[in-house]
């Protein structure tokens, strides 16, 4: 029997996922990159020294990643290693500033002076979370999410009102804790699923439990090492790659896609998955009739939000720095109402900063420092300027200078920015998002594009605009999942 060929566009976390899971079944695996490396979204800036994570910095669930590796006989040890962080990361507010422990009990204690009574029920909130997880994360997001016959099984059924997918998580976190400072704690996690905690389905809570009981970690040598060694995998699978090649278009016959045509090739396939921007390839690769979905339901989507990032090289070391920061020292109602509700360039904004140069010497020069700066906005915003992202820079760097006593702004060696445009040009991402698709009730599951084309019977769709969602490991899943789809209608 002749041997089945699929081409992969994008080699982000799920283009390798799917790439490396369809080698496994025996395909002949071809990926396309539009850029020159590996990553997509997760690629490495070099320059002068200084070692960037593009994309993604922190490495929660690690227990996702073990599994993925292990499917291909193989462990993350295998590939890069693995430190815990502590403190996990440090919340500044305007009073002050805080180092969330990795180890629990001392959590529990800070929770405890905060807000007595709280560490007790801390240890209530994290059980129903740790069920969440269990199930959610096993039962719910390795599924194709074609139908809801899939969730029918009794676990799932039995355990919907446990998993409170019909309330949100701001009312679930308020039900447990008062103190606005502990509501911000618990809140946090869910900002990376793109939506504001009253717009998420309580279910989220299952990112707490990835938070305080799974740990943030760090791969030596930054998130790209996860890249990496997803890349080494593939090739040692037997995946070709193609790099620095732009899709033009995927030719459709009898509504089965032959080919991709590139602006260097034209590659035959007896199946294509799409890591690129959903919208993106039925818009620009497809004809229009056989796009599944209209303009008019791309633009009723609520998207994660883009970001405004700065990659800042310091030639000298910081004395009060930690790896990640929150800066919550604005409120962040009004913020977020800028991101979600009436989208416009934030009054003042909240942001985070990673320095990894404190946790890895090998990402800057001796005695220097590598900050990255990321203020979270709403996705399609215009007006994206350098002197406008030059304005909060200077926002925000003084607003870090000012909690932590120390300069930054006379000691930056090294610059870049990026933005909604450049997510645009780069990645050919919807409205310049960053992280895909809002994970809110009306998104979830089956309520999302489907990772199955409607209307090209070998058209497939991984990534973070179709199921599970944002976010790393999702991506890994997204992967996954789609080509156990591919492989069971291929048969």
């Amino acid at each position: 029997m002749a041997e089945k060929s699929v081409v992969v566009i994008g080699s982000g976390f799920a283009g390798l996922s799917a790439a490396s899971f369809m080698a496994k079944e025996g395909w002949k695996v071809t990926v396309i990159e539009k850029n020159d490396t590996p990553g997509g979204r997760a690629r490495q800036l070099n320059e002068n020294g200084f070692t960037f994570d593009m994309g993604p910095s922190f490495y929660w669930m690690p227990d996702v990643f073990e599994r993925y590796f292990a499917q291909f006989g193989k462990k993350v040890s295998d590939y890069y290693s693995l430190q815990r962080l502590d403190p996990s990361y440090r919340i500044y507010w305007n009073d002050g500033y805080k180092d969330i422990p990795a180890d629990f009990s001392a959590l529990k204690i800070f929770f405890e002076s905060v807000e007595p009574g709280s560490g007790a029920k801390l240890e209530k909130y994290l059980k129903g979370a740790a069920y969440k997880y269990e199930v959610g994360v096993n039962n719910l997001v390795y599924k194709p999410s074609r139908s809801l016959t899939e969730f029918m099984d009794w676990k799932t059924i039995s355990g919907v009102f446990k998993l409170q997918v019909f309330s949100s998580i701001k009312k679930h976190i308020a039900q447990y804790f008062k103190h606005p400072k502990l509501r911000q704690i618990m809140e946090f996690p869910v900002l990376f699923l793109g939506a504001l905690p009253e717009d998420t389905p309580a279910l989220y809570s299952l990112m707490n439990f990835a938070d305080i009981k799974g740990g943030t970690w760090y791969p030596e040598g930054g998130m790209y090492s996860i890249v990496k060694g997803m890349y080494k995998l593939a090739k040692e699978l037997g995946v070709t790659f193609h790099f620095g090649e732009n899709v033009k278009s995927i030719t459709i016959e009898n509504a089965l896609a032959k080919n991709v045509v590139t602006d260097k090739n034209v590659y035959e396939a007896d199946v294509i998955i799409s890591g690129a921007d959903y919208r993106f390839t039925e818009k620009s690769l497809l004809p229009p009739k056989y796009q599944s979905y209209t303009e008019a339901y791309w633009n009723k989507k609520v998207m994660a939000p883009s970001c405004l990032l700065y990659y800042i090289g310091l030639n000298k070391k910081l004395k009060q720095a930690v790896h990640h920061s929150l800066f919550f020292d604005v409120p962040f109602e009004q913020h977020g109402k800028e991101i979600y509700k009436e989208p416009k360039w934030p009054a003042e904004p909240l942001f985070y900063v990673s320095v990894a140069s404190i946790t890895d010497s090998s990402v800057a020069p001796p005695g220097q420092e590598n900050i990255v700066f990321l203020i979270p906005i709403a996705s399609g915003l215009s007006g994206d300027t350098e002197e406008l992202r030059e304005k909060y820079f200077q926002i925000i760097a003084r607003r870090m200078e000012k909690h932590t006593g120390e300069s930054i702004l006379d000691s930056i060696v090294y610059k870049k920015t990026y933005s909604v445009s450049d997510f645009i040009s780069d990645y050919n991402s919807f409205k310049g998002n960053a992280y895909g698709l809002a994970n809110t009730l009306r998104q979830t599951a089956i309520l999302k594009p489907a990772c199955q084309s409607k209307k090209v019977k070998n058209l497939f769709f991984t990534g973070q605009l179709t199921v599970p969602g944002p976010g790393v490991p999702p991506c890994l899943i997204s992967g996954e999942v789609v080509a156990k789809q591919v492989i069971k209608i291929s048969g």
